[in-house]
């Protein structure tokens, strides 16, 4: 996107105060996306932009900026005006550019571009039908199709010769939302969002979306019939796959460097220290092919890796970025993300999980008495220093004798990270993903969320269904 000789000049002139990193980070998206309304096309198009951003680190010290002015002039006088935030000589001297291969992880099967939009409205219009036939009470059906293409070049200073790393992303997502209404005046909705980091073909071609589709307006019907949830300590059963949000939010951005670096996190220090019951295994893997959340390279130009975090209970590690890594004395680790050049980067999930357990998922329903299956998450919020969390579940049940029995509405989860993580004392054999977006100070940016099957063995359940029996 610039010459190496703009980029040597950019980079000079950032570290002409003593700063002793610098970097380069270019960007170039197109965007599209195709929505129906209950049916009918509700909006159709896309977008294109580019920037750069510019990073200066000193020591623990960072100051960042950034433009959609990619001209010479610009550039140098953004990196002038940075680098005016420190004082002292120049240590480093770019005098060369070399380039450094990047490994592909995510391979597409074909590129959004050459997909025509009448295709993608065929398709939704597909979705829309088979949900709209489940009930005449599904009064508002929302379908759509979403692509990003990024084309990203990152220019890194750190000795007289800086490094030139390149690299494409491609993601495509379908939405569907479904909203019911019953005769007594309730409305009940349901949602769900297949993502991957691979072409169309993937979702028509691999992706069941058609169950998908059908399973989206049973949910939202069967919600209007739906028990209120019962409240008190009792085992809860979490689903595979996208209960792995509750891991996500309680556990995983409290592992961020971001938060453990600066003392904010309830497992800061806690490296060598058991910190979940002797079941729990996790990881956050960014080199999965052509998941959600798999990147070839991190926003800093750190090839993405498989991190364990914890280990048979053990806190063995954390997401580290470069700024964050100085403060713990550790090496950058690929988990450093960004939503655009708009963002400065920090350290952030990917595809981050609960590892596959030995247990059969069926057996440790079967071996609950009397507890709560929770099938799907809405919302949820966490404090990550004191750990503290509340998660709705948008879909549960009762377990009675080791058996689903009713289906529940209005199931909140409150509990603590360090104690969720100790009381899980089932894990299945099951692991699967759930695709979402997270937001956190470098902006919102996609990722999975993964476990098998779990059990705790107590939790704290709100509802308004009185006692459990």
């Amino acid at each position: 996107m610039i010459s190496k000789s703009l980029a040597i000049k950019v980079l000079n002139a950032a570290l002409a105060t003593g700063g002793d990193y610098a970097e380069i980070y270019l960007e170039e998206t197109v965007t599209d996306t195709v929505s129906l309304e209950n049916g009918k096309v509700d909006s159709c198009g896309g977008r294109q932009g580019y920037g750069a951003g510019i990073r200066i680190l000193k020591g623990f010290r960072s100051v960042y900026g950034f433009t959609s002015d990619l001209h010479a002039k610009n550039l140098i006088e953004l990196a002038t005006t940075l680098s005016n935030a420190y004082e002292g000589e120049r240590l480093i001297t770019v005098d060369n550019v070399k380039k450094q291969h990047v490994k592909v992880i995510n391979k597409m099967s074909g590129h959004y571009a050459d997909v025509p939009t009448e295709k993608k409205i065929a398709y939704l219009k597909e979705c829309y039908e088979i949900t709209k036939g489940v009930d005449e009470r599904l009064v508002r059906i929302v379908d759509a199709f979403s692509s990003v293409r990024k084309n990203i070049e990152i220019f890194i200073a750190e000795g007289n010769v800086a490094k030139q790393i390149n690299a494409v992303e491609e993601r495509g997502r379908l939405t569907m939302v479904a909203v019911a209404a019953g005769s007594d005046g309730q409305i009940q909705n349901a949602f769900a969002g297949p993502a991957r980091c691979d072409g169309f073909e993937y979702f028509t071609n691999v992706l069941d979306y058609k169950k998908k589709a059908k399973e989206l307006g049973e949910k939202a019907i069967a919600l209007l019939s739906a028990k209120e949830c019962p409240s008190g300590k009792f085992p809860v059963v979490i689903t595979n796959g996208w209960g792995g949000v509750l891991f996500h939010e309680a556990c995983g951005h409290p592992l961020e460097a971001s938060a453990t670096a600066k003392g904010l996190s309830v497992f800061s220090g806690k490296i060598g220290q058991q910190i979940a019951s002797s079941v729990v295994s996790a990881y956050d893997d960014g080199t999965i092919p052509n998941e959600w959340g798999s990147t070839n390279i991190d926003s800093e130009g750190v090839p993405t890796k498989k991190n364990m975090l914890i280990k048979n209970g053990i806190c063995v590690g954390y997401m580290v970025d470069r700024t964050n890594g100085r403060r713990l004395g550790m090496e950058p680790n690929g988990t450093s993300r960004r939503q655009s050049y708009k963002y400065e980067p920090t350290s952030r999930m990917s595809n981050t999980y609960i590892a596959a357990g030995k247990d059969d998922p069926e057996q440790i329903i079967k071996d609950t008495k009397l507890g709560i299956y929770v099938a799907d998450f809405g919302g949820g919020s966490v404090e990550p220093t004191t750990g503290d969390f509340n998660f709705s579940a948008s879909e549960a049940y009762i377990i009675r004798d080791g058996k689903l029995c009713e289906m529940l509405k209005g199931c909140t989860l409150i509990g603590n990270s360090s104690e969720i993580l100790m009381n899980i004392d089932r894990v299945g054999n099951d692991l699967a993903f759930g695709n979402g977006m997270c937001g956190a100070s470098s902006g919102y940016i996609p990722v999975n969320v993964g476990q098998p099957t779990i059990r705790l063995k107590e939790i704290t359940v709100g509802g308004r269904g009185g006692k459990l029996e």
